[in-house]
């Protein structure tokens, strides 16, 4: 996940434009995703991330963007929501609940790694005891408010695994989930 320093993954207005990452961190993004085979999103993450389905169709998206837009559409997608009535990409598919154990059950016979996207989505999934590694991208700005991307009332002990600090700021910081 992308977070300000202060832990919000939006900002108060809804907007994550402070979150862009440079090509730097979206060429370590990509190799950190390259191995995902499907993505959990909600259905607010998966509006967010749709565009990748057509971009980058100008000619002035970077490499790292060309890269993660092959990633992207080469990866299943499962999006849970009880207000969308279809899904628009290819290799998606619509569930309207979140029920851990058997998300738990189908994901252990997959190929590829398994992300989980969306900050209301992920905080099923932690609190359910679902989650192993958390990839925190931390931005360097506060924004004072928004939406958290840790889940409220929950106690997750972790384990730090690996750290990186990137030029212009961001830091990278891989837990394990102790169980």
């Amino acid at each position: 996940m992308l977070a300000s320093v202060d832990g919000y993954v939006v900002d108060a207005n809804g907007d994550f434009d402070w979150a862009a990452p440079t090509e730097e961190v979206h060429a370590f993004v990509n190799e950190l995703e390259r191995p995902i085979g499907t993505y959990l999103y909600g259905r607010r993450m998966y509006d967010v991330m749709k565009v990748w389905q057509d971009l980058p169709g100008t000619d002035d998206a970077s490499p790292a963007m060309r890269d993660y837009a092959g990633i992207w559409r080469a990866a299943d997608k499962v999006v849970y929501s009880t207000s969308m009535d279809s899904v628009t990409t290819p290799r998606t598919r619509l569930e309207r609940d979140f029920d851990p154990a058997a998300v738990q059950g189908w994901v252990s016979g997959l190929e590829g790694a398994v992300s989980i996207g969306g900050p209301t989505l992920a905080a099923h999934a932690l609190r359910s005891g679902i989650v192993d590694d958390l990839h925190v991208l931390s931005v360097p700005v506060v924004v004072g408010g928004g939406t958290s991307c840790w889940p409220a009332g929950a106690r997750l002990d972790l384990d730090l695994v690996s750290e990186r600090r990137f030029a212009r700021g961001t830091v990278h910081t891989h837990y394990r989930v102790r169980r």
